[in-house]
């Protein structure tokens, strides 16, 4: 490791609190400079035709078929009653050997329910951000998972899952995206963005985003409702350019395990 990526590793963990993060800390070769990454609102682990079902074999297989390196995570249970014990991004990681930072945006039934990453390559360090609302629309809080991603090569990379505001009104997500712009505009190493915006090209809130990052789609293919659907709201975008190349975008055709569409990119760097 040079003293440069060092220097880089001790100043951020100097500047921010840690949380804990698990997983294998196996390397991986990647003589290609491939990255494949994958955005998945994964509703839980529970199949849309099963309304009270959980069932994460179904969304092991999905990441496990998409062969993807970094994958963000949505709508993720931690202890709840609903979806039982163990946290389901730490037990997705575990089946398929990649590790895992979760990201609790809220309490929820005796529990935690949040976002999440998973990594191939080494997270060397990760934190949450709280993203704000207003409170007068007691809007659900939202968190941007970060994490510290070393590459074969010994590159380092920023990667983040993240879940926007689900109202109808454009207000807070406004406000996160603002925030998500604002945590990320001092990076110095590039970024992937990945996640559910609950927002559509031409809105706002996604010309906010595409003022600074550069969307892996331009005409996305939709992503939601998973049957006839009809809008894409779930997105992966990187800066800079110089760095990442791409080679594809395409939404995974996938019906059964979540509500929602998964989306993948392959990238050169």
């Amino acid at each position: 490791m040079t003293k440069g990526i060092i220097f880089k590793i001790t100043l951020f963990l100097s500047s921010y609190p840690m949380l804990s993060q698990e997983g294998s800390t196996a390397t991986f070769e990647n003589s290609s400079n491939q990255l494949k990454v994958l955005s998945y609102n994964i509703h839980h682990a529970n199949p849309p035709m099963h309304k009270d079902s959980i069932d994460l074999s179904a969304i092991i297989q999905v990441i496990k078929d998409s062969d993807a390196d970094l994958v963000a995570l949505q709508e993720i249970d931690s202890d709840t009653q609903r979806s039982g014990s163990g946290n389901q991004a730490q037990k997705i990681g575990d089946a398929l050997g990649m590790q895992v930072f979760f990201g609790k945006s809220i309490d929820f039934q005796n529990g935690a329910y949040g976002v999440a990453i998973l990594s191939r390559f080494p997270i060397i360090a990760s934190k949450v951000y709280k993203l704000p609302s207003k409170p007068e629309t007691q809007g659900e809080p939202r968190v941007l998972a970060l994490s510290l991603i070393q590459l074969p090569d010994a590159q380092t990379i920023w990667f983040a899952s993240t879940h926007l505001d689900s109202q109808k009104e454009d207000t807070n997500r406004i406000l996160q995206i603002a925030e998500l712009l604002n945590i990320t505009t001092n990076l110095n190493q590039p970024v992937l963005v990945a996640g559910d915006f609950n927002a559509v090209a031409n809105s706002p809130v996604i010309a906010s985003l595409d003022s600074v990052f550069t969307r892996t789609c331009s005409s996305c293919p939709p992503t939601i409702p998973v049957e006839n659907p009809s809008k894409a709201i779930d997105f992966i975008a990187f800066k800079p350019k110089s760095f990442f190349r791409l080679n594809n975008h395409r939404v995974i055709d996938e019906h059964y395990a979540s509500d929602h569409l998964p989306v993948f990119a392959n990238f050169q760097w």
